[in-house]
């Protein structure tokens, strides 16, 4: 079984423009991508991990027969972005360039000769319900309008989807026993293998307890002092810590949404991870599902369309707390409250969107059956609805 990513089309159309960088978590499906998009072109494949293919590209000696070139994790050569400056100044002319890892490639670009200008960023995630039902993407002046039908096999994706994660190998397995074998082995390759080559890091047995204890405050607030003290090390140390997993795609965080004239918090964040199978707490780890497929959305806002879309969370110093706000060129845009049961309308919810008035509101249910509005605030409808049917919008 073959399933096309939806970013496919973009990246074909952007390498005939400039190099293309894909980034990713690791086994998400990156190298399978760049491996099919070579299949349509004269191509060559370069992979800094093969020892071979590491003496070609430290020579540069590459195929010029070949009209696209493919360069994999080569984000791991301490000079990469002046080694891909220097290719592309060369022959961008003459050959497309790709270029793919499992790290934040715009992060891991800081610094040095700059590739500004150079370059098309892009995101690949693991699968999305919209890609496995193979759904189209329309624009977002459209998707939160409700106007797909849901077929009877779409729920039965999801909650695949949900019990394997969208990473490829454990989702097409559909075996519970290897998903879990698969689960153990990522985390311990992510430190070994990630974390080894691209940061100075010595105490990797603590890098890997608090890779665990991530399991356990999915979906909260992160506490820097709770987890410093669990683990026995520095307050520097776990915000350092904690800024290379999400370098490397282990985790990653979300600022909360203070509007003007309510008392909000202002600063703590909260923390989800990229294998959402992994969280400890049914609710916790429901919640991680929609803030992946969430953050999917932000990232082809930026990547495809040239939109700022931002994802936050409000919550109210006395304790009223609204799990997602996406926000669309500063302005919020969508409220979004999840629940593993369908069930009337969260207060916060309702709190929230009375104050602020986003044109779009739901409650996102997992288990249940019926959709309806809950509520109608101003020209708001807080709407209650399946996980299959809001995920469907999303690209």
């Amino acid at each position: 079984m073959e399933i096309a990513r939806s970013i496919e089309p973009q990246i074909e159309i952007d390498l005939h423009k400039k190099m293309v960088f894909l980034s990713g978590p690791r086994q998400c499906g990156k190298t399978t991508l760049a491996k099919k998009i070579l299949e349509q072109h004269t191509g060559h494949y370069y992979n800094w991990d093969k020892t071979s293919d590491k003496k070609l590209i430290l020579k540069e000696q590459f195929s010029l027969d070949s009209k696209l070139w493919v360069f994999d994790e080569t984000h791991k050569f301490r000079r990469w972005r002046n080694f891909l400056k220097g290719v592309f100044d060369e022959h961008h002319k003459n050959h497309s360039i790709f270029v793919t890892g499992s790290a934040r490639l715009n992060l891991y670009g800081r610094g040095g000769d700059s590739l500004q200008g150079r370059y098309f960023p892009h995101h690949l995630h693991p699968f999305t319900l919209s890609e496995i039902s193979k759904v189209e993407f329309y624009g977002l002046d459209t998707c939160f309008h409700l106007p797909h039908q849901v077929k009877k096999e779409t729920q039965a994706n999801l909650l695949h989807l949900y019990q394997f994660s969208g990473f490829p190998e454990p989702f097409f397995s559909g075996n519970i026993t290897e998903a879990k074998r698969w689960k153990l082995a990522y985390g311990e390759r992510l430190i070994e293998e990630d974390l080894r080559s691209l940061e100075n890091v010595r105490e990797i047995d603590r890098l890997e307890l608090l890779l665990d204890r991530l399991d356990d405050i999915a979906g909260s607030v992160v506490s820097i002092n709770s987890l410093r003290e669990d683990l026995d090390v520095s307050f520097d140390s776990v915000k350092n810590w904690l800024t290379i997993f999400e370098k490397i795609f282990a985790c990653f965080r979300i600022s909360p949404y203070a509007p003007p004239k309510i008392k909000a918090v202002k600063k703590e964040q909260k923390l989800y991870l990229w294998d959402s199978t992994r969280p400890t707490e049914e609710g916790a780890r429901f919640e991680n599902f929609i803030a992946l497929h969430l953050m999917r959305l932000i990232d082809w806002g930026r990547d495809v369309l040239g939109e700022k879309l931002e994802l936050r969370y409000f919550r109210h110093r006395e304790g009223a707390e609204v799990d997602f706000i996406l926000l669309r060129n500063r302005v919020p845009w969508v409220a979004i409250e999840v629940k593993i049961q369908e069930q009337e309308i969260s207060p916060s919810l309702k709190y929230f969107v009375e104050r602020v008035k986003t044109p779009f509101a739901f409650q996102v249910f997992l288990k249940g059956g019926k959709e309806k509005t809950l509520a109608r605030v101003g020209k708001t409808n807080i709407q209650s609805i399946s996980a299959e049917r809001f995920l469907l919008q999303l690209p």
